[in-house]
């Protein structure tokens, strides 16, 4: 594919996100991109994959490397996320460390900036998440406190979910990019298969509203995108998988309303994904213990 000549002096570069989890590294990214490439939910480890979202802009293409929350793992697939996180912070242009402002700089935080983000040789900057949730004047202390953590070329407070503050994130990304060529196609915004995206807007449905362990049990494969009987639809077959027999019922609830409701949520997205009118064929399966074992992780992509 040929690209679209850039401009002498033009950026471009990978872009890591990195933080541990529920600071909100994937809102940022849909923010700073401008569409949805990473779904958010409140529960920790809802990132499973490494997604790039990318960005182009006259003077620079940034792609970005939105990472799994690195966190104190309990099961293969969480040793997995923590090791995918920290080798795609390896090699980039720029790291970007994201904490939550709203809960204060923990251990987590400091096991992260010590661990992975203090390796990083190339220009650091630290992003201060949630002040839309904290006053100004808490702004300074945090600032401070996150300074301690590491050598950061850049930090700024922001409200990734408001928008506040995040071209300024930009902005200071750009500056420490090296000069290169277009690395995708200046109309990409994703690397994300059709596939990966439907399954994941699927996942994120799934979750919300899920009993404790449920969400972390659940996977979603999308098997088929068929043309419909009508014009203007296509039938999308997924399965969710859960983990326990038990599962299955939760998810599918009384009469199948829970099914339902996820299917009804759903669509919407996928429509918006696809550009057509969606028959969502959804259905329930158990993969037993599938975080756990390697084959079956393999055969889901983790």
């Amino acid at each position: 594919m040929e690209f679209t000549a850039v401009a002498e002096g033009f950026r471009s570069g990978l872009v890591a996100i990195v933080g541990r989890p529920n600071v909100g590294k994937s809102t940022l990214l849909n923010t700073l991109v401008g569409e949805k490439v990473a779904i958010t939910t409140p529960i920790a480890q809802t990132t499973r994959r490494v997604i790039r979202g990318i960005v182009t802009t006259p003077s620079a293409q940034i792609v970005f490397v939105d990472t799994p929350g690195i966190h104190k793992a309990k099961s293969l697939l969480g040793r997995r996320l923590n090791d995918a996180a920290q080798a795609q912070s390896v090699g980039v242009d720029v790291l970007v460390f994201v904490v939550d402002g709203n809960t204060g700089i923990g251990t987590g935080d400091e096991w992260v900036a010590t661990n992975v983000v203090a390796s990083h040789k190339g220009p650091k900057i630290a992003v201060i998440n949630k002040t839309d949730k904290f006053s100004k004047d808490a702004q300074l202390p945090k600032i401070a406190q996150v300074s301690e953590l590491a050598s950061f070329d850049a930090i700024i407070p922001i409200s990734a979910r408001r928008g506040k503050q995040v071209d300024d994130v930009l902005k200071a990304i750009i500056t420490h990019l090296p000069e290169g060529p277009l690395l995708y196609d200046p109309d990409d915004y994703t690397d994300q298969t059709i596939n990966e995206l439907i399954g994941e807007v699927i996942r994120e449905k799934a979750m919300h509203g899920m009993r404790e362990e449920v969400p972390h049990s659940i996977a979603v494969e999308v098997e088929d995108i068929l043309p419909g009987n009508k014009r203007d639809v296509q039938v999308v077959h997924a399965t969710i998988l859960v983990e326990r027999d038990s599962q299955k019922g939760i998810i599918i609830g009384n009469r199948g309303a829970n099914l339902s409701n996820i299917g009804r949520a759903a669509r919407p997205e996928i429509e918006d994904i696809l550009g057509s009118r969606v028959y969502l064929d959804l259905r329930v399966k158990l993969f037993a213990q599938w975080q756990s074992d390697p084959k079956k992780l393999g055969q889901l992509g983790l």
